[in-house]
């Protein structure tokens, strides 16, 4: 199987449901995500959000946006809990061996397999967790303004 790089950018945070989320879309260099697939995706996010647990730690978090190489579009949303520790909700489409009911890019489902991402999307999980430590944890008074700010690069992703 040949392996290759995906595009990696940041459109930038936004506010679901009192959560703050930073952004990150991977995407095929030769294919962009199409407008419809952006929309339907982050049309799903606050339901799968809805039961995110509100204990005390900033609520705040990422969101990946990955349009695979085929008809698979996936959302996963990763919020963090207990101080220092993530959960993670996903959203898939045009999947059907991930039980979409079709091959549409742009009919989300919730999943409700364990999956944590793929070797794109963790990319992105890497940095998050440096970020948190950085901005979160070690200083004195937590940074949540920092830690918004302080995204992944933009570029290549996977290697």
């Amino acid at each position: 199987m040949a392996f290759r790089d995906k595009d990696l950018t940041t459109p930038g945070p936004i506010m679901v449901d009192g959560r703050q989320l930073k952004r990150y879309h991977v995407d095929q260099p030769e294919r962009r995500i199409e407008p419809e697939v952006e929309k339907a995706a982050y049309d799903l996010l606050p339901a799968l959000l809805a039961d995110a647990p509100r204990d005390g730690t900033p609520a705040a978090g990422w969101v990946v946006l990955h349009r695979g190489a085929d008809t698979g579009a996936y959302l996963l949303a990763y919020t963090w809990v207990w101080d220092n520790a993530l959960e993670i909700r996903v959203g898939v489409a045009g999947q059907p061996v991930l039980d979409c009911p079709d091959q549409d890019p742009a009919h989300f489902v919730q999943l409700r397999r364990p999956v944590v991402g793929c070797v794109w999307e963790v990319a992105v999980l890497e940095h998050e967790r440096a970020a948190w430590v950085r901005h979160m944890l070690a200083p004195e008074s937590p940074d949540l303004p920092g830690y918004l700010r302080d995204t992944r690069a933009e570029g290549p992703v996977g290697r």
